[in-house]
């Protein structure tokens, strides 16, 4: 499930990012699917940064990208234990912005202690919000974080196209992941339905069999009922396992 939430959150950071720019009016200069040479040196351990080409950024495959964006971003933020949606609106932002920043300002819209580092108090935070309104409150204060910024006049257009489509996105995937877990437990609750009415009826039937009247079931034998009850679980069981 975290391998799919990363993989689902990846496709969106990269459907943004595109391939491979050096405006010189980035400060990050050449970039490829969002890994500037800078980052990408530092991960190849090139030091002066300087020293690695610019045609190396340009030959950069996806599959090493997902590596940087896994050990760099996704793991810093602690987004596996995220909910469905928050993940992705955290990970974009420390992708854009890096991971201290977002954290941080994750941690200001939780009301904790805002120290860039995602511990037992942030995750306990995060697990009492409500999803939506959270994803909302970091997206609002990405957004005047990135207002604030020298770039914004340059950028800022395509900079809040990107955080309303990320905004989007995370919002639409806590919406299904909602959607999914209330089916999930109405199933639950019909399994459990199913056994109680064949439990009664099982216990009706061998009221009956005891002498004990009971004037709701006084239509059914106590032999059919017992036989109808096991038929009912032995089906359930039976319908529960092909299914797995």
């Amino acid at each position: 499930m975290v391998d799919d939430r990363f993989e689902s959150c990846l496709r969106e950071v990269l459907r943004h990012e595109g391939g491979y720019s050096d405006h010189p009016s980035d400060p990050g200069g050449a970039t490829n699917m969002g890994i500037t040479r800078k980052t990408l040196a530092r991960w190849r351990k090139i030091s002066p940064w300087t020293d690695l080409p610019k045609s190396a950024v340009k030959a950069l495959s996806r599959a090493e990208a997902a590596q940087i964006y896994r050990a760099s971003y996704w793991n810093p933020c602690k987004a596996e234990a995220m909910p469905v949606g928050v993940d992705l609106a955290v990970f974009d932002f420390a992708v854009n912005s890096g991971p201290d920043r977002a954290v941080r300002i994750l941690q200001a819209a939780l009301g904790v202690a805002a120290d860039g580092e995602v511990g037992p108090k942030t995750l306990a935070a995060i697990g009492q919000a409500e999803p939506k309104t959270l994803i909302d409150t970091v997206c609002d204060r990405r957004l005047m974080f990135l207002r604030g910024l020298a770039a914004f006049p340059v950028f800022g257009r395509g900079w809040t196209s990107r955080v309303a489509a990320v905004r989007a996105a995370a919002l639409g995937a806590a919406q299904k992941s909602n959607s999914m877990q209330g089916g999930l437990k109405m199933q639950i609750f019909s399994g459990y339905r199913t056994y109680i009415v064949a439990a009664f009826m099982l216990l009706a039937g061998l009221a009956q069999v005891l002498g004990i009247d009971l004037p709701s079931l006084d239509g059914g034998a106590a032999g059919n009922l017992i036989l109808e009850a096991l038929a009912i679980i032995f089906l359930r069981k039976g319908l529960k396992a092909g299914a797995v």
